[in-house]
Protein backbone atom coordinates (compact mmCIF):
# COMPACT_ATOMS: atom_id res chain seq x y z
CA UNK A 1 0.00 0.00 0.00
CA UNK A 2 1.64 3.56 -0.87
CA UNK A 3 0.12 6.37 0.67
CA UNK A 4 -0.76 9.61 -1.74
CA UNK A 5 0.06 12.92 -0.49
CA UNK A 6 -1.33 15.48 -2.96
CA UNK A 7 0.41 18.61 -2.94
CA UNK A 8 0.91 22.23 -4.66
CA UNK A 9 4.85 22.52 -5.40
CA UNK A 10 4.21 26.02 -6.67
CA UNK A 11 1.31 26.98 -4.22
CA UNK A 12 1.14 30.93 -3.26
CA UNK A 13 0.45 30.05 0.31
CA UNK A 14 2.79 29.73 2.99
CA UNK A 15 -0.03 28.43 4.95
CA UNK A 16 -0.22 25.51 2.58
CA UNK A 17 3.49 24.68 2.24
CA UNK A 18 4.05 24.47 6.25
CA UNK A 19 0.89 22.28 6.30
CA UNK A 20 2.16 20.20 3.00
CA UNK A 21 6.42 20.13 4.76
CA UNK A 22 4.79 19.33 8.02
CA UNK A 23 3.03 15.67 6.48
CA UNK A 24 5.89 15.00 4.76
CA UNK A 25 8.46 15.46 7.08
CA UNK A 26 6.21 13.32 9.57
CA UNK A 27 5.97 10.81 7.17
CA UNK A 28 9.72 10.47 6.37
CA UNK A 29 10.32 10.47 10.30
CA UNK A 30 8.19 7.90 10.60
CA UNK A 31 9.40 5.91 7.89
CA UNK A 32 6.46 5.21 6.09
CA UNK A 33 6.49 4.73 2.07
CA UNK A 34 4.85 7.86 0.29
CA UNK A 35 4.21 9.10 -2.75
CA UNK A 36 3.91 13.10 -3.94
CA UNK A 37 2.13 13.64 -6.31
CA UNK A 38 1.89 17.48 -8.05
CA UNK A 39 -1.22 18.94 -8.33
CA UNK A 40 -0.12 22.10 -9.81
CA UNK A 41 2.02 20.63 -12.77
CA UNK A 42 0.09 17.61 -13.51
CA UNK A 43 -3.76 18.37 -14.46
CA UNK A 44 -4.77 14.14 -14.13
CA UNK A 45 -3.25 14.29 -10.63
CA UNK A 46 -5.22 17.65 -9.81
CA UNK A 47 -8.56 16.22 -11.41
CA UNK A 48 -8.15 12.80 -9.32
CA UNK A 49 -7.84 14.45 -6.38
CA UNK A 50 -10.91 16.31 -6.59
CA UNK A 51 -13.13 13.67 -7.76
CA UNK A 52 -11.76 10.95 -5.13
CA UNK A 53 -12.12 13.68 -2.18
CA UNK A 54 -15.54 12.68 -0.64
CA UNK A 55 -18.11 15.58 -0.91
CA UNK A 56 -18.71 15.83 2.97
CA UNK A 57 -15.08 16.57 2.93
CA UNK A 58 -14.78 19.26 0.34
CA UNK A 59 -15.24 22.94 1.32
CA UNK A 60 -18.13 25.00 0.81
CA UNK A 61 -16.47 26.02 -2.53
CA UNK A 62 -16.05 22.46 -3.65
CA UNK A 63 -12.40 22.96 -4.46
CA UNK A 64 -10.36 20.80 -1.83
CA UNK A 65 -6.83 22.50 -0.88
CA UNK A 66 -3.67 20.10 -0.54
CA UNK A 67 -2.22 18.48 1.14
CA UNK A 68 -4.98 15.87 0.84
CA UNK A 69 -3.80 12.16 1.67
CA UNK A 70 -4.75 9.04 0.45
CA UNK A 71 -3.73 5.29 1.22
CA UNK A 72 -3.87 3.61 -2.49
CA UNK A 73 -7.62 4.46 -3.45
CA UNK A 74 -8.74 5.06 0.03
CA UNK A 75 -9.49 8.41 1.41
CA UNK A 76 -7.54 9.52 4.55
CA UNK A 77 -8.25 12.99 4.86
CA UNK A 78 -6.68 16.53 4.54
CA UNK A 79 -4.32 18.25 6.53
CA UNK A 80 -6.54 19.21 9.84
CA UNK A 81 -7.66 15.77 10.21
CA UNK A 82 -3.96 14.34 9.79
CA UNK A 83 -2.72 16.90 12.89
CA UNK A 84 -5.99 15.57 14.82
CA UNK A 85 -4.16 11.83 13.89
CA UNK A 86 -0.99 12.63 14.74
CA UNK A 87 -1.95 14.80 18.13
CA UNK A 88 -3.79 11.71 19.38
CA UNK A 89 -1.13 9.18 18.15
CA UNK A 90 -3.14 7.56 15.44
CA UNK A 91 -1.43 8.52 13.00
CA UNK A 92 -1.03 4.81 11.73
CA UNK A 93 -4.59 4.27 11.82
CA UNK A 94 -5.69 7.19 10.02
CA UNK A 95 -3.45 6.00 6.88
CA UNK A 96 -4.94 2.71 7.21
CA UNK A 97 -1.66 1.01 8.08
CA UNK A 98 -0.58 -1.43 10.55
CA UNK A 99 1.82 0.08 13.42
CA UNK A 100 4.96 -1.37 13.48
CA UNK A 101 5.46 -3.68 16.18
CA UNK A 102 6.59 -2.60 19.43
CA UNK A 103 4.38 0.88 19.18
CA UNK A 104 2.06 1.22 21.87
CA UNK A 105 -0.91 0.95 20.50
CA UNK A 106 -0.22 -3.02 19.11
CA UNK A 107 0.76 -4.12 22.55
CA UNK A 108 -2.90 -2.69 23.89
CA UNK A 109 -4.59 -4.47 20.72
CA UNK A 110 -2.85 -7.92 21.65
CA UNK A 111 -3.99 -7.42 25.17
CA UNK A 112 -7.58 -6.83 24.15
CA UNK A 113 -7.50 -10.12 21.89
CA UNK A 114 -6.12 -12.25 24.98
CA UNK A 115 -8.65 -10.26 27.14
CA UNK A 116 -6.36 -8.82 29.15
CA UNK A 117 -6.74 -5.19 28.31
CA UNK A 118 -7.46 -3.90 31.62
CA UNK A 119 -4.14 -5.45 33.21
CA UNK A 120 -2.09 -4.07 30.24
CA UNK A 121 -3.84 -0.72 30.86
CA UNK A 122 -3.12 -0.95 34.50
CA UNK A 123 0.39 -1.80 34.11
CA UNK A 124 0.72 1.15 31.08
CA UNK A 125 -0.64 3.27 34.10
CA UNK A 126 1.81 2.03 36.44
CA UNK A 127 4.64 2.63 34.26
CA UNK A 128 3.77 6.33 34.14
CA UNK A 129 2.97 6.56 37.75
CA UNK A 130 7.15 4.67 37.99
CA UNK A 131 8.72 7.48 35.67
CA UNK A 132 6.57 10.27 37.43
CA UNK A 133 7.68 9.10 41.28
CA UNK A 134 11.54 8.81 39.49
CA UNK A 135 11.21 12.16 38.03
CA UNK A 136 10.22 13.20 41.50
CA UNK A 137 12.74 11.49 43.57
CA UNK A 138 15.27 12.95 41.30
CA UNK A 139 14.39 16.68 41.64
CA UNK A 140 14.24 16.17 45.33
CA UNK A 141 17.98 14.73 45.49
CA UNK A 142 18.82 18.30 43.23
CA UNK A 143 17.35 20.06 46.24
CA UNK A 144 18.73 17.46 49.07
CA UNK A 145 23.08 19.19 48.81
CA UNK A 146 21.58 23.15 49.38
CA UNK A 147 19.40 21.62 52.69
CA UNK A 148 22.68 20.16 53.88
CA UNK A 149 24.74 23.08 52.97
CA UNK A 150 22.36 25.09 55.04
CA UNK A 151 22.89 22.30 57.93
CA UNK A 152 26.53 22.90 57.70
CA UNK A 153 26.30 26.50 57.91
CA UNK A 154 24.14 26.30 61.30
CA UNK A 155 26.80 24.95 62.95
CA UNK A 156 29.67 27.23 62.09
CA UNK A 157 27.50 30.46 62.47
CA UNK A 158 26.64 28.46 65.78
CA UNK A 159 30.28 28.05 66.98
CA UNK A 160 30.84 31.83 66.30
CA UNK A 161 28.74 32.66 68.43
CA UNK A 162 29.56 30.65 71.21
CA UNK A 163 33.41 31.91 70.48
CA UNK A 164 32.06 35.44 70.79
CA UNK A 165 29.89 34.95 74.28
CA UNK A 166 33.40 33.42 75.38
CA UNK A 167 35.20 36.83 74.61
CA UNK A 168 35.24 39.51 77.33
CA UNK A 169 35.85 42.99 76.79
CA UNK A 170 38.28 44.31 79.33
CA UNK A 171 39.09 47.83 79.24
CA UNK A 172 37.98 48.47 75.79
CA UNK A 173 40.27 45.21 74.53
CA UNK A 174 38.56 42.05 73.74
CA UNK A 175 40.27 39.52 75.54
CA UNK A 176 39.72 35.61 74.59
CA UNK A 177 38.94 33.26 77.75
CA UNK A 178 41.51 30.86 76.23
CA UNK A 179 44.57 33.23 76.40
Amino acid sequence: MVIKVFLASSSGSTAIKKKQQDVVGFLEALKIDYAQLDIASNEDNRAWMRENVPGEKKPTNGIPLPPQIFNEEMYCGDYDTFFDAKEDNTVYEFLGLTPPPGSKKIELKEAEQNGDAHTAELEEDEESKNAETDAQDENEEEEEPAEEEEESRKPAEEEEQEEAEGDKVEDNHLVSEED
